[in-house]
């Protein structure tokens, strides 16, 4: 089994850097071969631009989705972008290791994902959920959060967590992977501190220690479950008979307004 890491934090001596030489670590303690793609320190570009394209379909104009479906038909996909598909399409598991700043990933991250998730190659309006690129394939979040638990349980101070990271998960899922619940390491405090030195190197400490266990037996981290394509009618919309997983996707009858 192969499991792939893409890390995104600026700083080399990061908790995040360390979180993806844990996971490597400990995977390959576990039988697993792993890499990481530490996207800053390899200097990822995560803007899409025209200028990533050197035969542009439609030069006066730049349409991504356009020049990613001509760049896929013609193998002339960015050689950045093709060595990351290269890595995801050898990996079995797809780990995300990233800060939570400001509620969403870093812009290194959402940019990887404009960029690496290119339409044609990755995904079309037929490749996609179950019958997706990465189908039978796992992905699993990393991230971590300045803040206690339970500032970010439902009606928490910093955000319902499964709310906030709902996002990447539906990314991760369109594009075919099965979903692990997301590893959140809490109170991970860096500038800012709301507690002793001695209390954050102990629950980093912790943190590792949870972390290094989740990864050495994955089989028992639960899966979290979003909607096939046979559950959409030709609109577009959930069906009635549907079943329902998240508050971004169910029926208005069911969601309390008041």
């Amino acid at each position: 089994m192969h499991a792939h890491i893409v890390c995104a934090h600026p700083e080399p001596r990061s908790f995040n850097a360390h979180m993806s030489a844990i996971a490597k670590t400990a995977l390959e303690q576990a039988g697993w071969t792993a890499t990481i793609s530490d996207l800053y320190a390899m200097d990822f570009d995560p803007c899409e631009r025209g200028s990533h394209y050197a035969q542009r379909l439609k030069p006066d104009r730049f349409d991504v989705q356009l020049e990613q479906r001509e760049a896929s038909a013609t193998g002339s996909v960015p050689a950045d972008v093709t060595a990351e598909i290269a890595r995801l399409d050898k990996a079995d598991l797809l780990i995300l290791q990233y800060p939570m700043w400001w509620h969403l990933p870093p812009a290194m991250l959402k940019g990887w994902f404009d960029r690496v998730l290119v339409y044609g190659d990755v995904y079309t309006s037929k490749k996609r959920f179950e019958n997706g690129r990465y189908a039978g394939r796992k992905a699993l979040i990393s991230v971590t959060v300045g803040t206690s638990e339970a500032t970010y349980h439902h009606n928490g101070r910093s955000g319902d967590i499964d709310l906030m990271l709902w996002p990447v998960n539906f990314t991760l899922a369109f594009v075919g992977y099965t979903i692990l619940k997301p590893f959140v390491a809490y109170g991970v405090e860096a500038g800012l501190r709301y507690s002793d030195n001695s209390i954050v190197d102990k629950r980093l400490a912790g943190i590792t220690t949870n972390w290094q266990r989740t990864l050495s037996d994955l089989s028992s981290v639960p899966t979290v479950p979003f909607n096939l394509m046979a559950d959409w009618d030709s609109d577009g919309h959930i069906k009635p008979e549907a079943p329902v997983y998240s508050p971004f996707m169910r029926h208005k009858r069911d969601l309390d307004l008041s």
